[in-house]
């Protein structure tokens, strides 16, 4: 069973809308987060001046999906100054999120906020979760082996508090095809799940990892999504959204044709079992029927164990 952790969350203006502070007990981090218009609160924080990273966060006008965010993110000596170059130089972010150390005779040095600078970018790019207005990657290692496996820690507890404070671009596991097997109650990560469509010719494998369930890489799909003119107009509507959700896919190179099938290139989350199979079949799918373990337990058998 995984542990438990006590977050602290702090409405420091008392709306959930206004500047939110989060920490994790017993972990030296400290996370502010605001939107824009509360940016001049943000600014006369003490947390302000010192080392720390940041990251701008907006939605992604040019992407097909809708509401793919955009994201930039930087690190600084003095986090209120670059914030106040960003705000007149980047017009298209409307929140922020602020990570320093929680008290000054803990601040990270020029090396640590580097180098979670570097892991941050990185983690962003392997789960292609958001666009990001970042021209570079730096890759910065240049830390003792003690100082790498503080930061490695410190970027495991910041992962579980981002999206408490409503940062989802991280969250996850990088790679669920090589998460650990289990019985569904360690660390959020289900028994692999697979759905064939034998008319199709496809085969999908997929895990629930941290209550997202993610189509593995490797799986395949049908090449494209076809709606015919006989349909409803309900079902019509419900098959353009399956198409939009397949192209964008494609569109993105996270599915590849080969032939008369497709295939994911990279592990892809989608919101439920249904989502994933609509895209693996190119139709209407009921997704805690259709994917089963390898004993044929269904998903939605599965899920309701201990219930």
């Amino acid at each position: 069973m995984s542990q438990g952790k006590q977050v602290l969350l702090f409405l420091v203006d008392g709306r959930p809308g206004g500047l939110r502070t989060a920490e994790i007990v017993n972990w030296t981090g400290h996370v502010m987060a605001t939107q824009r218009a509360g940016l001049k609160d943000l600014l006369r924080r003490v947390e302000c001046a010192r080392t720390g990273v940041y990251i701008l966060l907006g939605t992604d006008a040019s992407s097909e999906e809708p509401n793919t965010p955009l994201i930039y993110i930087g690190e600084t000596d003095d986090i209120s100054a670059r914030l106040r170059q960003h705000s007149s130089k980047k017009a298209w972010w409307d929140r922020v999120v602020v990570v320093t150390s929680q008290a000054d005779h803990q601040q990270l040095t020029k090396s640590n906020i580097r180098y979670l600078e570097s892991r941050l970018l990185s983690r962003a790019r392997e789960l292609g979760r958001c666009t990001l207005d970042n021209d570079d990657q730096p890759d910065f290692t240049l830390l003792s082996e003690a100082e790498k496996s503080n930061m490695e820690y410190f970027l495991e507890q910041l992962y579980v508090l981002l999206p408490v404070v409503g940062v989802d671009i991280f969250r996850g596991i990088p790679s669920p095809s090589n998460a650990p097997r289990s019985s569904g109650d360690s660390g959020g990560v289900s028994p692999i799940f697979t759905l064939t469509g034998k008319r199709q010719g496809v085969c999908a494998q997929a895990k629930l990892v941290d209550g997202e369930f993610f189509v593995l890489q490797g799986s395949t799909a049908v090449p494209d999504v076809r709606i015919s003119p006989e349909l409803s107009k309900a079902s019509t509507r419900q098959y353009r959204a399956i198409h939009k959700t397949h192209r964008t896919l494609v569109d993105t190179g996270a599915l590849r044709s080969q032939g008369d099938h497709a295939v994911f290139t990279r592990d892809v989350p989608f919101s439920s079992p249904s989502a994933a199979g609509c895209v693996v079949l190119g139709r209407a799918c009921n997704g805690r029927t259709s994917w089963v373990t390898a004993d044929g337990q269904q998903f939605g058998t599965w899920e309701q164990q201990g219930i």
